[in-house]
């Protein structure tokens, strides 16, 4: 029997799914597939973006040493009790996960897709590492099955990208995102609202910018200090140079920016919630449904 429709003020992930799987209740099962970045590897630069910590996102069966299948295996075990007819996409998340030969990509992208259990695919990458070669086969792919592509541009502005270390331009990310729908894949951003010397109206501004590409999804979360990156060693030293959002302050913005924001685009995310051991900074102390709970009524209050 089909759960009753929920009325949003927002398209969320689950009514976008159910367009694609309509009969069928689906989840996402994080991958670790062994890529690196370039801006870890030494190409462009060496020690990661500075706010980054991949255990900050990566749950515990998506471990490096094991295989596509057998992370797919676990991960499914720990949904399959309570959800037994549940199928699954496969999400490259950790790293850059079209950073590689271009080989070695598509067999780790079949081996997912070859699990019985494994409907589609979304692949986490960033926007200056998606080769030609990768691309023409990205695009065959989105016609025998569902596939989304997302990209991290996390700032429109460049000199934050340049700040954060990203080692890619704003009109890197225009030019990819582009390349990509025009290859017939749905394109997904992910965003990072509260970077070092932005301001209010210049984070508003991102909506807007946002809006005028092809994409199909966003996710957007708040700036976090995490231990063991760069930002951190930024932000003990100078904290003055950080404005990290109240609650209050975070909710205001994202009903600012939903507003601002093309109707048609899913919001996938507002908030993250990294493990608290290894979070600085803001401790709101808030699960994310309770968080996206108060930013829905935020939202139906002001339409």
């Amino acid at each position: 029997m089909n759960e009753p429709e929920v009325s949003l003020p927002y398209i969320d992930f689950g009514t976008f799914l159910r367009r694609y799987f309509p009969e069928q209740k689906v989840q996402k099962i994080t991958l670790t597939a062994g890529f690196s970045c370039p801006t870890r590897d030494g190409s462009i630069g060496k020690g990661g973006c500075t706010y980054c910590n991949n255990k900050s996102f990566s749950p515990n069966y998506a471990v490096k040493l094991k295989s596509i299948t057998e992370q797919i295996d676990e991960g499914i075990a720990f949904f399959r009790r309570k959800y037994p007819e549940m199928r699954y996409l496969a999400y490259f998340q950790s790293y850059t996960n079209t950073y590689g030969e271009v080989a070695d990509c598509i067999a780790k992208y079949e081996e997912a897709l070859s699990h019985p259990d494994v409907v589609g695919l979304i692949i986490g990458t960033r926007p200056d590492c998606m080769p030609q070669p990768l691309l023409d086969y990205l695009s065959e792919l989105a016609r025998r099955t569902f596939l989304l592509v997302e990209y991290g541009v996390e700032s429109t502005c460049d000199r934050s990208l340049e700040r954060i270390q990203r080692g890619h331009s704003w009109q890197c990310s225009v030019d990819t995102i582009h390349r990509t729908h025009e290859a017939g894949i749905l394109v997904g951003a992910h965003l990072i609202l509260g970077l070092p010397g932005e301001s209010r109206e210049e984070m508003l501004q991102h909506a807007d910018r946002l809006s005028s590409l092809p994409i199909t999804t966003l996710k957007i979360h708040q700036l976090q200090i995490i231990r063991g990156t760069i930002m951190a060693g930024e932000y003990l030293r100078h904290p003055e140079d950080f404005h990290l959002f109240t609650e209050e302050e975070y909710i205001e913005l994202i009903v600012d920016f939903v507003h601002r924001l093309r109707s048609d685009i899913v919001l996938e995310r507002f908030v993250s919630q990294s493990p608290p051991a290894l979070l600085l900074a803001p401790r709101w102390g808030w699960k994310n449904h309770e968080f996206t709970a108060k930013i829905r009524r935020a939202l139906e209050k002001g339409s």
